[in-house]
């Protein structure tokens, strides 16, 4: 259930202030460590029913051990796109809250198993396919993690003539070039929400610098090591990174918002709306991207019967 936003709640805003989940069901993926587990344990304590979406279910279990509340885990590949049709298809019922969460970052060149790079096979036609698949399922949102890196020095992109990056690969242009995809997605998706008339609203959200296990797995050694060190003096811990994703789950936003730390150089901070590049504005580029996207996956925007033939009541916001 959403809570009013207002200046006041903004200024202190916290975990505590999700308001009542009971009665609603979310899925998170990359939920074993992390920005995940931190925003599981938050909505499962709220009252939610939390379906851990991971890789390694053995390690999901492990982590959904550490949790207060309803919890359940199911494996989840996002670098494998028969995975992601296995998920979807296996789900019944509403699904109130999508929080696209799993990521890589700044890894040596790989890719997935369809032929993908990995980062953006992972970070953004992973989620793409998936949130499209779920789509006739979800009642409330669809909350997407980008981050500050999609407008870093060296005005990141889409490559549209090479989205793969073969034989132009760098580990950091292509960690931006997926984050630069989550929010273009996050807007092209709330447009064609918008159109088919449906309640349900895409948001994205990113952390700041948030300590978590991605830092470790960094390409360079020396970026490592700068990571480590800003990791112990300047990072927030996990709990404090998965606030502005909190925030865009439960909080009375628009559709296409975008929530990070209020802090200097949005690195730290309660959660606020923030601004995004140009290039993350674009709606011709998320058009572009949108098409292309279903082009790789073969998942395409499903056709939404209203909440009425369903026999659903319209969700209402609580004040």
């Amino acid at each position: 259930m959403a809570t009013k936003h207002s200046a006041d709640q903004n200024s202190k805003w916290n975990a505590g202030g999700i308001g009542d989940q009971r009665g609603r069901t979310a899925v998170v993926t990359g939920a074993n460590s992390g920005l995940g587990i931190a925003t599981v344990d938050a909505l499962a304590r709220a009252g939610a029913h939390v379906v851990l979406a991971v890789r390694d279910p053995g390690r999901g279990e492990a982590a959904a051990r550490t949790v207060n509340g309803s919890v359940e885990v199911r494996r989840l590949d996002l670098a494998d796109l028969a995975s992601v049709r296995e998920f979807a298809a296996s789900w019944r019922g509403d699904l109130d809250l999508l929080i696209n969460n799993a990521g890589v970052m700044n890894i040596p060149e790989a890719t997935t198993k369809d032929g993908f790079e990995m980062q953006f096979g992972t970070n953004h036609l992973g989620h793409f396919a998936l949130t499209n698949l779920l789509l006739p399922h979800l009642t409330d949102r669809v909350v997407t993690v980008s981050s500050g890196a999609h407008k870093m020095p060296g005005t990141p992109r889409i490559h549209f003539e090479n989205l793969n990056l073969t034989g132009e690969y760098s580990p950091v242009a292509a960690y931006s070039q997926s984050k630069l995809a989550n929010l273009l997605f996050t807007l092209e998706l709330q447009s064609r929400l918008a159109a088919a008339g449906s309640s349900v609203r895409a948001l994205a959200a990113h952390p700041g610098w948030a300590a978590t296990g991605l830092q470790g797995r960094d390409a360079s050694v020396l970026r490592r090591t700068l990571m480590a060190v800003g990791n112990r003096f300047i990072a927030q811990d996990n709990k404090a990174g998965a606030l502005p994703t909190l925030y865009a789950a439960t909080q009375d936003l628009p559709g296409a918002s975008y929530v990070g730390p209020d802090g200097l150089g949005e690195m730290r901070g309660t959660p606020t709306l923030v601004g995004r590049s140009a290039a993350a504005s674009d709606p011709v580029s998320a058009v572009r991207l949108w098409a292309a996207s279903e082009e790789l996956t073969g998942v395409t925007f499903p056709r939404l019967e209203s909440e009425q033939s369903q026999g659903r009541t319209p969700q209402t916001i609580s004040v």
